[in-house]
């Protein structure tokens, strides 16, 4: 049987929308570190954000970044040797993502074009992002730690969203919506990532096997670069209606609570 790894978003997949626990998937997570599978965090979220919730599930991992903008992989975690960007607190780095600050440079450019109201977390205080989060202010702090992504807000969001996303495309760039933001990048997203570390796994383990887990129109990529996509509920039980893929299975539950049962489904049937 080839080994299995899985990719999984967090906010609105893993974690609960409004309480980020994981605490509904806890079951799944047992079964997970039990058949020594890896589970790799894919997220919107910056690294420092990411590493917190790697010590609170005991995750040794590999784990991607502001949707697919940093790699990031343990030092001694492959045997074999892998072309890289840096080496930074332990892990080896590999960069996709534009810097934020030609990003912000970007969105301030838009904004003054169009004359649209746009609030960038660069905008925000501490305070201001942990209310429009609901995160405390330490790990808002976290957030806003950033390298290759820009979260923002535009006023009359469903009025200008569509023009702002289609300058940002004009001006070379991508734009992609999560749960809460719309988000700001450069050539990367989390398909492209998923696609080299699922190449470095086969390298290192040999045959393997794909899973990802998302919710939101930013796991997309992700998804399609899968070999089993499942999408889990947003709040109300409804599915992104973005999202289409022909082998896409849908799980039964919202957030944490569609994580631990497609997961805890997927492999009871496998054995």
């Amino acid at each position: 049987m080839p080994k299995f790894v899985i990719f999984s978003d967090l906010d609105g997949t893993l974690l609960d929308n409004e309480t980020y626990s994981f605490q509904a998937a806890t079951q799944a997570l047992d079964l997970v570190r039990s058949k020594n599978i890896p589970l790799v965090l894919c997220s919107s979220k910056t690294p420092k954000e990411i590493e917190l919730y790697k010590r609170l599930l005991d995750n040794n991992c590999p784990f991607i970044s502001e949707n697919g903008g940093g790699i990031f992989i343990p030092n001694t975690y492959f045997s074999k040797e892998f072309a890289y960007d840096r080496e930074v607190d332990g892990y080896k780095v590999i960069d996709l993502g534009a810097s934020r600050e030609i990003l912000l440079a970007t969105l301030r450019s838009i904004s003054k074009e169009t004359g649209i109201q746009i609030r960038g977390f660069s905008d925000m205080n501490v305070s201001e992002i942990a209310h429009l989060t609901a995160l405390d202010e330490d790990t808002a702090k976290l957030a806003m730690e950033r390298d290759h992504s820009e979260p923002f807000i535009i006023l009359d969001d469903e009025k200008y969203a569509a023009t702002i996303e289609d300058k940002i495309n004009l001006k070379g760039y991508r734009h992609t919506r999560g749960g809460r933001f719309h988000h700001i990048l450069g050539e990367n997203d989390k398909g492209k990532a998923v696609k080299i570390l699922s190449n470095l796994y086969k390298s290192g383990f040999g045959d393997i096997k794909t899973v990802g887990l998302g919710d939101s129109l930013n796991d997309l990529p992700m998804l399609k670069a899968v070999d089993i996509p499942i999408l889990v509920q947003k709040p109300g039980g409804s599915y992104d209606p973005k999202i289409k893929i022909s082998n896409l299975v849908y799980a039964d539950g919202i957030a944490p609570c569609g994580w631990n049962s497609s997961i805890l489904k997927l492999f009871m049937n496998l054995d």
